[in-house]
């Protein structure tokens, strides 16, 4: 227990460092401010709000996260089902296919990507990032939800096929239900994952007006200086969605659905 509770407070102790330096001005970052500060000041909050517009980059990424994630869970859902369930022919190899592509490395296909976007004039769009992060999130999802959708009883759907249902009614209101846990485990690894994008969001925006907060927070830094305090506390702010979304869905999380939902 003391092992424990050693390793939580040394993986929490640089958060709660970027958190107390953000409240800090500037001039006394550099002088190691105590663990307990007295003088706390929002100057890096108002920077970063009233002259930086920080707000921008944080909306874009929660409608770029957001919608990435939105259609990961509810087409990958299907198609994770079908997987799991169906049997045809070459379903092995499609798995396989799909791991692939999501262990494909992003750097290699950024050029034709970005000429793919640029033909469709999606440059600069939320469509020109949502696109290309379905291409790396969808595996993941499927790859998730697969697994999940194995553990759960076949005979919930036969039982609910056999009293009329169709398959996509048993999946709709048979399993889903029960998968939640999974599909919130899969939804908060998807959106953590599209929130944390750094290569597409930089090469498919022109300016600050799609730019994700990873890109504008890596592009604080000026020619001769970097504004570490305004860092800090962008970094903080970016923090506080996924932080929040994972608090939100935790009970999901744990909440063992499936728990007798077939008799002995």
């Amino acid at each position: 227990m003391v092992a424990l509770t050693l390793l939580v407070m040394a993986s929490a102790f640089p958060f709660y460092w970027a958190i107390v330096s953000s409240f800090t001005p500037e001039s006394r970052l550099f002088q190691s401010p105590p663990l307990f500060p007295a003088d706390l000041v929002l100057d890096h909050y108002r920077t970063l709000f009233n002259e930086r517009n920080f707000w921008v980059p944080v909306r874009n990424s929660l409608i770029v996260a957001g919608t990435t994630t939105a259609f990961c869970v509810a087409i990958g859902g299907l198609c994770a089902y079908a997987l799991a369930r169906l049997e045809f022919r070459g379903k092995s190899l499609l798995l396989g296919v799909i791991l692939a592509v999501g262990m494909f490395p992003q750097i290699s296909v950024v050029s034709p990507l970005y000429l793919v976007l640029r033909q469709l004039r999606l440059i600069n769009t939320y469509p020109g990032l949502i696109l290309p992060y379905l291409t790396f999130a969808m595996p993941l999802t499927i790859w998730l939800l697969v697994g999940f959708f194995r553990q759960l009883p076949a005979e919930l759907e036969e039982a609910a096929m056999v009293d009329g249902a169709s398959r996509l009614r048993a999946f709709r209101e048979v399993i889903v239900p029960l998968a939640l846990p999974g599909l919130a485990t899969t939804a908060i690894l998807t959106f953590v994952y599209s929130w944390n994008e750094f290569l597409f969001a930089l090469s498919f925006t022109l300016g600050p007006e799609r730019q994700t907060v990873p890109v504008a927070i890596a592009l604080f830094r000026g020619q001769y200086q970097v504004p570490w305090g305004q860092i800090l506390a962008a970094a903080i702010v970016a923090t506080a969605p996924v932080t929040l979304l994972v608090l939100a869905f935790q009970r999901r999380i744990v909440q063992g659905l499936t728990a007798g939902a077939v008799k002995g």
